[in-house]
């Protein structure tokens, strides 16, 4: 059946990064045309981007600037923060990138009580978390402007002298095969740290960035130790991501 194919074809991608239109046809018992033809409706929907011979994961489509992504999604990512918020409740020294997401998640953390260390690349997260119990630390360096974050080797260094029990990020994109990405290189770098130094990952955002890819790998799939994503998340790709060791956490 099409949908059948179309959900294999999706599988398929989300294990592999990659599919080409021949091996699909040998492995589904039908014709190249007819993967042909759902690849092109798959494309059409937006869930794989086509290239010649087969198709590779869709490109992220969250707006590349912080101040265009508040307004996305909005309620789906009220619930992702406010799950991961909670899932940091007992957790006092923790990293925190910058995005809507994770601004959302501090002003949850913010009005818990809770004394933390949190340290944070984004000025918008240290202005949130400035009149919460503990201490805030805001790395230092260039801001980037699309993320608001602070990058460069200033912000390296200070991510490099924190060692927390878990780093959370928000991404622009997570897809099982080719792993955690973002837009901006700079980000990218800083993010990488953040990533490297903590004791363990989380990952929280919204379903509709999950199976797309943008143009910096900051870390694999199989690095993050828990997504907290929305009920409206694709199946296969959070199979693949399970498969692979994830704890998957639905708001």
């Amino acid at each position: 059946m099409p949908d059948q194919r179309r959900e294999a074809i999706l599988a398929t991608l989300a294990r592999d990064g990659r599919v080409v239109a021949t091996q699909l046809a040998a492995a589904l018992g039908c014709s190249d045309d007819t993967v042909r033809r759902d690849l092109d409706e798959l494309a059409a929907g937006g869930r794989v981007r086509r290239v010649r011979g087969g198709a590779l994961p869709a490109q992220a489509t969250t707006p590349p600037r912080m101040a265009e992504r508040q307004e996305i999604h909005t309620p789906a990512k009220e619930r992702v923060a406010e799950r991961a918020a909670a899932l940091l409740a007992t957790e006092t020294v923790v990293s925190l990138a910058g995005g809507s997401t994770c601004l959302a998640i501090a002003r949850h953390l913010a009005a818990d009580g809770v004394a933390r260390q949190v340290l944070t690349t984004a000025p918008d997260i240290a202005l949130a978390l400035a009149d919460a119990p503990g201490e805030v630390l805001l790395a230092g360096g260039r801001i980037e402007p699309d993320s608001r974050t602070t990058v460069g080797t200033e912000a390296i260094d200070a991510v490099r002298r924190f060692r927390p029990s878990v780093a959370v990020l928000g991404v622009c994109s997570l897809h099982p095969a080719i792993g955690l990405t973002t837009y901006c290189a700079g980000e990218a770098e800083v993010l990488r740290e953040q990533a490297r130094c903590a004791g363990r990952l989380l990952i929280a955002t919204e379903s509709a960035k999950l199976g797309s890819t943008a143009a910096h790998v900051v870390a694999t799939a199989a690095d993050v130790a828990r997504l907290v994503t929305d009920r409206d998340a694709p199946e296969e790709e959070l199979r693949a991501l399970r498969a692979l060791g994830v704890e998957v956490v639905v708001a």
